[in-house]
């Protein structure tokens, strides 16, 4: 296995940072207090690599809400075929757009191979556990695959006035509970420490065995210490490594991890960086070729 799979990467590519995310990414940009170098997608690779970790690579699509074209299905499953040791894909629709979402939730699964759906319900300003988008999530859970959702307070939009018109309430994880509820067989990830509302995350996933929790988007230092002990203690194999490039780059992730107060015995560790995430991607048809014999095809 690899030193660790990153469940949460975006393209520093020009298509993502100033088509699709548009005016969007400086406010991004100033909430992480960096400056995002944008690069092609063969240095991407070559320094996913040199890290030796497997990165998900995230579609978007928020049309509806924002007016801005989507980062592609297409465009993401053919950077994974490109180098398919390097990244999988996690599909991305518009449930706004009710039949043709379903329709191409399923295209980009089963015909572009895509192993998973993301969603950011702030972004696309809609509740994940409200009924109108059901046969989405329907769809999702037929095909077997991980849904992963923003949770939490949010980059884009911040220190604006009115947010950009984003609404931080879409992205309370409680509504993950509810919708963890209503589809027992849908695995649900909550994207991000879920920060204002984390207990509310340690508390859907105490009770829903369904969810998990990827750790990105925050330093590890500023991620609350409530959330980290149960990553090292009883809800152990429920977390995710994630880092939330180019935002926050892995290497960030992996330094401000070591000073943690909260202790990570070696097995958890393992859990954490790549364990559980092989598991969670073994029950997915791409993720039984490259993971169910315990290692990287």
């Amino acid at each position: 296995m690899p030193r660790a799979i990153d469940f949460h990467v975006h393209l520093p590519t020009t298509e993502f940072m100033q088509v699709t995310l548009g005016p969007y990414a400086q406010a991004a940009e100033r909430f992480f207090r960096t400056e995002v170098k944008l690069k092609d997608i063969e240095q991407l690779a070559a320094d996913y690599a040199e890290l030796d970790m497997i990165g998900v690579l995230l579609a978007w699509d928020a049309e509806t809400a924002t007016g801005l074209p989507p980062l592609g299905n297409d465009y993401v499953a053919e950077i994974v075929k490109r180098y398919p040791q390097q990244f999988i894909g996690f599909a991305s629709v518009d449930p706004h757009k009710g039949k043709a979402a379903v329709k191409e939730m399923e295209r980009a699964i089963k015909e572009l191979g895509l192993v998973g759906a993301k969603f950011h319900p702030g972004v696309q300003s809609f509740y994940p556990n409200d009924p109108q988008f059901y046969p989405l999530m329907e769809k999702i859970q037929e095909l077997g695959i991980p849904a992963l959702f923003h949770t939490g307070t949010n980059g884009l939009g911040a220190g604006t006035p009115g947010g950009m018109g984003i609404k931080l309430d879409h992205t309370r994880p409680i509504y993950l509970d509810s919708l963890a509820a209503d589809f027992p067989g849908l695995t649900i990830i909550g994207a991000h420490p879920s920060w204002p509302w984390h207990e509310e995350m340690i508390a859907a996933m105490q009770h829903k065995t369904n969810i998990f929790n990827d750790l990105s988007g925050w330093s590890p230092k500023y991620i609350p210490e409530s959330l980290l002990r149960e990553a090292a203690t009883r809800l152990q194999d429920r977390f995710l490594f994630g880092s939330d490039y180019p935002f926050i780059t892995p290497q960030r992730w992996l330094k401000d991890f070591e000073a943690v107060k909260v202790e990570f015995k070696p097995q958890v560790r393992e859990k954490l960086f790549w364990k559980n995430g092989q598991k969670l991607l073994a029950h997915t048809a791409v993720g039984r070729m490259r993971f169910s014999s315990g290692g990287q095809t």
